[in-house]
């Protein structure tokens, strides 16, 4: 068997991982993951470039979880000719239809802005390139099958695959899969995707794995712990105490998936509890209230904890006044509002859709707080904004950050070091191989040699992108 790392190999980004075998004498082929690289336009440019193989050779793909950065280029493989089923839990499929339609959207809408500036001599820069088309979209939509936790299929001859929770975000999964390869023993190959926090809000905690001979492992954070949910509970009550006070408005780029619910599960509760005052939070993202909706569907999905809060909220609307933002004019009339606002918006890298501009309007006011919940990847605004950056370019303007920058780590729907080595500790026995991959550079090697020192664990490789290994 042969698993060559296509992406989130020294990055945190572009997640995809193919894998070859032998099975009565005949080539198989499949992917785990076809995600989009994000962050600059080192990324755009490894977006477009052209695989290794012909997708029109891969039998099926396996897909861990919903966000962009492990789905966001299914769209564009299909139109390029796979035209195989492709593997997911429901809840993961129900978020596809939310996020895919709203990436092909964002594409086209940067395209569409920066043809209209350039017309005015107003813009600087290689052109953006759209990766594929809404009605690409549908057309990689109409491929997906569903499968329940735990349930076993066989997508091609000699493999056999099911899905275990990952605690990461709603319909995340471990890909487990099993092996029949000619003259050989049959192989457990287990693809984390991305692993959650035990003990973290909304999500419950992670499967454990008792066995596998191969492991494709993350290591997003695999360098750090986070901070615990009372710390961080109390260093969101100080910024907003403190912003609120100053009459400023506190503004959240949230993962329109995952994160966003975190953070109202987290305000809720907070004020339920008295330790926040009555709040006025506008969720301003499409792709979040629906996410939130469909949330709410999987409600037997999240954890006790959490069902009784949002029960609570229920019974008790007037506690927090929450709205959704539908259409672009109330978007743009919050930019109207100077302080006393909590505005939760995407993306999360800050690098498009409705977040950019409430940034425009609020970076420059020293009153105002920018709170950032997620990992932000190389060469994203985020990114910028979180190393200090003194001013930023949006919109071709530059723009002055004199509003105060706040990193509150404790939210993040990844497990940190003790939290993945937690989870490893699971196994009866070490994997024969074990990959760290989806981390950069200092995370994927310090965590690596975590696992070497406090495991005893041997054969642990950090892979290199377009590299192949034999298994």
């Amino acid at each position: 068997m042969k698993i060559q790392f296509l992406g989130a190999a020294g990055e945190v980004t572009g997640s995809r991982h193919s894998v070859e075998f032998l099975h009565s004498g005949k080539a198989h082929h499949f992917l785990v993951d076809y995600g989009m690289f994000q962050g600059g336009r080192e990324a755009s440019n490894k977006n477009l470039e052209p695989l290794p193989f012909s997708p029109k050779d891969l039998e099926f793909i396996i897909l861990t979880h919903a966000h962009i950065d492990h789905s966001g280029l299914l769209p564009r493989l299909c139109a390029q000719g796979f035209n195989g089923p492709i593997y997911c839990t429901k809840a993961s499929y129900e978020l596809l239809k939310i996020l895919l339609p709203d990436s092909a959207y964002l594409q086209k809408a940067d395209v569409d802005r920066a043809e209209r500036k350039q017309k005015l001599g107003k813009w600087r820069g290689e052109m953006p390139v759209s990766l594929y088309t809404r009605e690409e979209v549908e057309m990689c939509l109409s491929q997906f099958e569903t499968l329940d936790y735990e349930q076993v299929v066989e997508p091609a001859a000699g493999v056999h695959l099911s899905f275990r929770n990952a605690g990461h975000i709603l319909g995340s999964a471990i890909a487990v899969l099993d092996i029949e390869e000619d003259g050989l023993q049959k192989k457990r190959c287990v693809f984390t995707g991305d692993i959650g926090m035990k003990g973290k809000v909304l999500m419950p905690d992670p499967d454990l794995i008792p066995q596998a001979d191969v492991l494709v492992m993350e290591s997003t954070y695999g360098d750090r712990q986070h901070r615990s949910l009372e710390d961080t509970e109390n260093e969101l009550i100080e910024v907003i105490t403190a912003t609120l006070n100053s009459h400023g408005n506190i503004v959240i780029p949230a993962f329109a998936v995952g994160r966003t619910q975190e953070i109202l599960f987290l305000l809720i509760n907070l004020v339920k509890r008295g330790l926040l005052p009555h709040l006025s939070i506008w969720v301003d993202s499409p792709m979040a209230t629906a996410a939130t909706h469909l949330t709410q569907h999987y409600f037997s999905e999240l954890d006790e904890q959490s069902q009784h809060t949002f029960s609570w909220f229920k019974e008790h609307p007037e506690a927090v006044d929450l709205r959704f933002i539908a259409d672009v004019e109330e978007s743009k009339a919050l930019n109207r509002i100077k302080g006393g606002a909590i505005i939760i918006s995407a993306s999360g890298m800050c690098d498009a859709g409705r977040i950019v501009h409430h940034l425009l309007n609020n970076l420059p006011h020293a009153q105002s707080a920018v709170v950032i919940t997620g990992f932000q990847a190389y060469g994203s605004l985020g990114r910028r904004l979180v190393d200090k950056a003194k001013k930023v370019r949006l919109f071709g303007e530059e723009i002055p950050v004199r509003a105060s920058i706040h990193t509150i780590g404790g939210l993040s729907a990844h497990a940190d070091q003790a939290g993945l080595l937690d989870w490893l500790r699971g196994f009866e026995k070490q994997p024969k191989t074990l990959f760290v991959v989806h981390g950069e550079p200092e995370s994927s090697s310090v965590f690596a040699a975590c696992i070497r020192e406090e495991l005893n664990w041997r054969q642990v490789i950090i892979p290199e992108r377009l590299h192949t290994y034999s298994c």
